[in-house]
């Protein structure tokens, strides 16, 4: 089963009908998929001081979490949709990563063990954002390829051989033609790992 896990507040939005065109796509192909909605679910990415006490022990006081990792460790495929924001991934996204990937269900702290997430064979990052990627990577310190698929997916277990960056830059000033044909393009780009 594949879970996608979307993080944009707006229905209305490139995000969304790039959410709309994949599980439609799912749909057609017979792909299992579960959707997470970190806005739709009322999802808060700051840490409580319940869970910093239990963060050590790899607890979480929050159903949410426990209810999310439990969706991830039926999951085969990770696919990630959100604009990107200054730079950076929103805060639901990171909080997500923070309060939901958390040690020994993630990882373990053992550098012989590191990442615990083995049964995800593939993950994909979907973004948008007013820069391209060559200015994402180039000027903007490379927060998809080199940060989260570089650096945090090895770190609970996913190869980053196996994830892949699809990217629609100029989001806010292309034409709706250059969209549209995104959408249209979307199940092929997915398929093979375009980036």
């Amino acid at each position: 089963m594949k879970t996608i896990v979307y993080a944009h507040p707006y229905e209305g939005s490139l995000n969304h009908a790039i959410l709309t065109r994949l599980t439609a796509y799912f749909d057609k192909t017979d792909q299992p998929y579960h959707v997470i909605d970190l806005y739709q679910d009322g999802f808060d990415p700051r840490y409580s001081k319940e869970e910093l006490r239990l963060f050590s022990r790899g607890e979480t006081p929050y159903q949410l979490v426990k209810d999310y990792q439990q969706v991830i460790a039926q999951s085969d495929e990770l696919i990630f949709i959100s604009p990107i924001w200054w730079y950076h991934l929103p805060a639901e996204l990171k909080g997500f990563f923070d309060k939901v990937m958390l040690k020994g269900f993630a990882y373990a702290e053992d550098p012989d063990l590191r990442g615990l997430l083995h049964n995800i064979r593939r993950a994909t990052v979907i973004t948008t954002a007013t820069m391209t990627k060559a200015e994402l990577i180039n000027d903007a310190g490379d927060p998809i390829q080199s940060n989260l698929i570089g650096q945090t997916f090895p770190g609970i277990g996913i190869a980053p051989q196996t994830a892949h960056w699809i990217h629609l830059g100029e989001a806010n000033t292309t034409t709706d033609a250059v969209r549209k044909q995104f959408l249209a393009d979307l199940p092929e780009l997915y398929l093979h790992g375009q980036v």
